[in-house]
């Protein structure tokens, strides 16, 4: 009895339905790496942690979101007026209520004194106006008041008189830096002779505002913050 020969129709057949198998199995397995590499990078897709300490940014009821970095005299200057001017536009223009816009402005640096109270500047201005690099506009000497809270300033401040209390009445709100704060408590100290973190709670106490202004840990950490939550920046 002859055997079949290498190239009977029986072999080839069988050789076929081998090489379909071992194609079908290679394709299977690639598909499954591309799967498995794509939910790979769709699980790494990086997202910004969130912290409880920061979810006062969500809190703050509106359909836009605008945050200011400040960290000087003028900075505060430019942030007070086009804050108004965002929210006179958004009124006059698009007609909408100042309940649907979320203004935040950082004071950090040497913008950070403007947001304690008139007592704390009558108190402390020489050792805070000799850190912040500011005089008082009128007088040249170091400020006896918040200057960014008094009406009769005016164009003194090229803001077209824009106190931060007019603009709290609107829903802005102010971040002061913790971090900035401790160390304004410590130049004071050493100029007044006094305790550092007693000054310190006595600065972080006496805040602008009761209602609108609050302390952060760091007022660049807020600026982070706040993009991560939405907030368009602002940085002038």
């Amino acid at each position: 009895m002859s055997k079949p020969s290498s190239s009977s129709p029986e072999r080839r057949s069988f050789l076929t339905s081998l090489n379909a198998g071992a194609a079908a199995l290679a394709a299977l397995a690639f598909s499954g790496t591309a799967r498995a590499q794509g939910k790979s990078t769709a699980t790494a897709r990086w997202e910004p942690a969130r912290h409880e300490k920061d979810d006062w940014f969500d809190q703050l009821p509106g359909k836009h979101r605008l945050v200011f970095d400040t960290i000087s005299f003028d900075h505060v200057s430019n942030a007070t007026l086009f804050s108004s001017n965002f929210i006179r536009v958004n009124q006059a223009d698009y007609g909408l209520q100042t309940s649907e816009l979320a203004v935040v402005i950082v004071v950090r640096h040497r913008s950070t004194p403007f947001g304690y109270n008139d007592a704390m500047w009558a108190k402390y201005g020489a050792p805070i106006a000799a850190r912040s690099k500011v005089e008082d506009p009128k007088t040249k000497q170091p400020p006896k008041i918040n200057i960014f809270n008094a009406r009769d300033y005016g164009d003194l401040l090229n803001n077209r008189g824009t106190t931060l209390d007019s603009l709290f009445k609107l829903g802005v709100q102010l971040a002061v830096c913790a971090t900035s704060t401790r160390g304004y408590a410590a130049s004071i100290a050493q100029d007044v002779g006094g305790d550092a973190d007693a000054i310190f709670k006595e600065l972080t106490a006496n805040l602008i505002s009761n209602t609108n202004a609050r302390m952060v840990p760091a007022g660049i950490v807020a600026v982070n913050r706040a993009q991560e939550r939405g907030y368009s920046l602002v940085s002038i």
